[in-house]
């Protein structure tokens, strides 16, 4: 029973420190800031991508480990394709097959428009030949008859090479596409960055959508702080801010570039005026442009740190930024 005491009073002394810091490091921003000058801290973060496979099969190599920096359109892992090369081998033959019979019904309706004008030759010089009372009516009709049946057998053989045509197209489009499943099977890097973490080893089978990668993209750090309601009122998209990272001497150039439209950390819907005021919204800086071509590879996800929102153009910033400067 003692211990148990011993052991609640240690849980209600380790929270009362975590708290007491907590207020503590809220007065200390709040003592230093000037007028028109939010802050928070938080984190860097930058976007994640999954790097995965879009195509069921096994892993044969892998070109890439954790904490590699790749450039886009690298190639970063290789699957199987010995069955998908079996499916293209198979198309091949199917399209040769296709390219015969077009062939095949090709020269089907030349001959068959070969007889057509034969007929019609034929035809001609019958009704000459009537013209001139040396044959029949009757002959005259037999060879119209013969004109009319060549000409309907040279409209079956061109739908026959239509046909066959449509057939070749579609065998090409089947060739086309294996090729594509060829080309994806190969996992390149879809954007230049750092990969994070690597999440399968060579020989292991993934279904489609299988996660191989997890990469960092360099562009557009950010970083995530959390202001108070009243705070939040007098922000909008596009405010000046500032980032200053622990252990880096130069304050960062950012934007305010997003705030969240529900709070967190308390019912979604709330009634007193109490309760709103400990409402808290989830609030992005993003690092500009040319901050990014500035730092290079120095901004790392997970660095600390505390961002600072200018809710006016002519605030100031506080002492410790302006001491040691911004990046340019």
């Amino acid at each position: 029973m003692k211990r148990f005491v011993r052991l609640a009073l240690l849980v209600v002394f380790v929270l009362m420190l975590v708290a007491g810091g907590l207020v503590w490091n809220h007065y200390r921003l709040a003592s230093r800031l000037p007028d028109g000058v939010l802050a928070g801290n938080g984190r860097l973060e930058l976007t994640r991508i999954d790097v995965a496979v879009q195509y069921p099969g096994r892993v044969i190599r892998l070109m890439a480990r954790e904490g590699d920096n790749v450039t886009a359109g690298q190639v970063l892992a290789q699957q199987d394709t010995t069955t998908v090369d079996a499916q293209y081998a198979q198309a091949q033959a199917e399209q040769a097959r296709a390219a015969g019979a077009v062939g095949r019904a090709e020269a089907e309706r030349q001959a068959r428009q070969a007889a057509l004008d034969l007929t019609r030759d034929e035809l001609r010089h019958a009704r000459t030949m009537r013209a001139q009372a040396l044959v029949s009516d009757m002959e005259v009709k037999q060879r119209s008859t013969a004109v009319d049946a060549a000409s309907a057998a040279v409209t079956a053989a061109s739908r026959a090479v239509d046909e066959a045509r449509a057939a070749e197209a579609a065998v090409q489009a089947k060739m086309a596409q294996v090729r594509s499943i060829i080309h994806d099977m190969t996992i390149v890097a879809p954007v230049a960055g750092r990969i994070e973490y690597r999440v399968v080893e060579t020989g292991s089978v993934l279904p489609p959508g299988g996660r191989i990668f997890a990469m960092l993209d360099p562009v557009d750090p950010y970083m995530t702080i959390f202001l108070p309601t009243a705070a939040v009122s007098r922000l909008k998209v596009g405010d000046d801010a500032v980032i200053a990272l622990d252990g880096m001497e130069r304050s960062i150039p950012a934007r305010l570039c997003f705030v969240d439209d529900e709070a967190q950390f308390t019912p979604k819907y709330v009634e007193t005026a109490s309760e709103r005021e400990q409402l808290v919204y989830r609030v992005k800086l993003c690092v500009t442009p040319a901050a990014q071509r500035a730092l290079g590879g120095m901004l790392k996800a997970g660095m600390t740190g505390e961002g600072y929102v200018r809710t006016s153009p002519t605030a100031g910033w506080p002492d410790g930024l302006t001491r040691h400067g911004m990046v340019q």
